[in-house]
């Protein structure tokens, strides 16, 4: 039988971490399960295959303290407390209103946060270990947990795990539009093979397949025009072009998460390596290109406020800024290990001369540098930890590790705005069913990973990988189940 008429049971779109968990799940209840991934199988994995696959947990078997409550607190816009009392009561009683609003509902936090442990449990039985090892956050608030290896250990372990237990892979193959029976049960999925010819490829069907952040058009469309400065955080997202997404909302899914906004990470333009970032800035001055100060650089650990300040650098002229630091920059422990570009630092024996190499005027820079060091007070510096070391009377002020600018030569690194992932997608319930618009799943649909819309204004940090593996998951054991 030609591909073009393959029959399965489970039918799962994409090969990251959410697609792979989803397929492996499915499998060990017996299931025939198909894979489609548009990258060749040397690219399979899309954005997990790059990441160090950060975990926000405290163990390998609990999520972190506050899982539950930062999702809580960024779970959507001014909602409608009218609405929101009725997630107070048991699930089945909510109406089809509240079901399908946009926001993130607790009944899916607490079963995503609830499965955190016992899903990390399960990776560990394909080999996997994991660690509490480095990251790149000199300071943090959170604790984060990683798979030994990062990302391309998951997905090396769990594509071996697919193989093994008969997992048909179809590699260069792009899932398009979805196939519905007259009933508007999801029979299949219509897909493009490597040369463009139409696939029919029939079975449950689970959305794997990564957000938009490859996509300019779905970009521009929920971001705005300025998505012209982001660029994916690595090679995996430019294979993330949001089919899955839109396949689903053209059949009536409910839509979920914040379509005009994504996860911002600090990252050097100049780099083309996996992940470039840049995580450094809080120890100096942030200047744009007019070579003026924008916001506070340190209000935080790094771990908990980069996102928010990379925000404010995607919104300056041009979507770039620069980090200004000088020679004491070595007086930081391991500062290196806050820098993934792989491209040296821009250098000047005077800041007119850094300036000249920035092209950014350089007598604003040096009126900002001026002003700034004229701010920075008496105290003690604390590389590692938060020192309350504040600047005095500058607006914007600088909240910790405030120290003047004054031992050339100078530094300096440009940032932009990488898109990680985006935050809009599609509503699920707790077994990763995807809702119609009515708030009833969609007979033979499922969701997971970043497909899912989850994430309102910020990013619950460290949680995009188990998301994936969660909800994979659990897609693949209902889906199997329900044959």
């Amino acid at each position: 039988m030609s591909l073009s008429s393959q029959s399965f049971d489970v039918v799962v779109a994409g090969c990251g971490i959410a697609g792979l968990s989803a397929a492996v799940s499915a499998a060990e209840l017996g299931a025939r399960v198909a894979v489609l991934e548009r990258a060749p199988i040397e690219e399979r994995g899309g954005n997990t295959r790059y990441t160090d696959a950060y975990l926000r947990m405290k163990s390998e078997n609990e999520v972190t303290d506050d899982f539950e409550s930062h999702f809580a607190e960024n779970g959507g816009g001014y909602l409608d407390p009218e609405l929101i009392k009725y997630t107070t009561q048991a699930y089945d009683t909510w109406p089809a209103i509240v079901k399908t609003l946009s926001f993130a509902d607790p009944e899916l936090i607490s079963a995503f946060a609830n499965a955190c442990g016992p899903t990390v449990q399960w990776l560990k039985t394909f080999g996997l270990k994991f660690d509490f090892l480095p990251t790149q956050f000199l300071t943090k608030s959170q604790p984060r947990l990683l798979p030994i290896g990062g990302g391309l250990a998951l997905i090396e372990a769990l594509a071996a795990a697919a193989e093994k237990k008969g997992v048909r892979f179809f590699y260069e193959t792009t899932a398009i539009s979805l196939l519905q029976s007259e009933h508007g049960a999801v029979i299949g999925l219509i897909a493009s093979g490597k040369h463009g010819e139409p696939l029919h490829v029939m079975g449950k069907v689970i959305l794997g397949c990564g957000g938009f952040e490859g996509n300019a058009e779905m970009q521009t469309r929920y971001i705005g025009p300025r998505a012209l400065y982001l660029r994916p955080v690595a090679r995996g997202g430019y294979y993330n072009k949001g089919e899955g997404i839109q396949m689903a909302l053209d059949i009536g899914a409910a839509p979920c998460g914040d379509f005009g906004s994504y996860h911002a990470e600090p990252i050097d333009p100049r780099s083309g390596r996996p992940e470039p970032s840049v995580f450094i800035f809080p120890y100096g001055i942030l200047v744009n290109q007019e070579g003026v100060r924008f916001t506070d650089e340190a209000p935080g650990t790094v771990d908990a406020v980069y996102e928010s300040i990379t925000r404010k650098i995607f919104n300056q002229t041009n979507g770039i800024a620069y980090t200004i630091l000088d020679n004491k920059i070595h007086d930081v422990p391991n500062y290196k290990l806050g820098l993934r570009s792989d491209q040296p630092p821009i250098s000047g024996a005077t800041l007119a001369e850094l300036a000249g190499k920035l092209k950014v005027p350089a007598d604003l820079l040096e009126q900002t540098v001026k002003a700034y060091n004229a701010s920075c007070g008496a105290g003690t510096f604390k590389a590692l930890e938060l020192d309350l070391l504040a600047t005095r009377g500058l607006i914007p002020p600088k909240s910790n590790w405030s120290r003047a600018l004054d031992k050339p030569p100078y530094w300096a690194w440009p940032i932009i705005s990488s898109n990680v992932l985006t935050f809009g997608g599609l509503k699920v319930n707790t077994h990763a069913q995807v809702l119609n618009q009515d708030g009833a799943p969609i007979k033979g649909l499922y969701a997971a990973g970043e497909v899912i819309g989850l994430y309102y204004k910020t990013y619950t940090g460290a949680t995009s990988v188990l998301k994936g593996a969660v909800f994979g998951r659990l897609a693949g054991a209902d889906a199997a189940k329900s044959q």
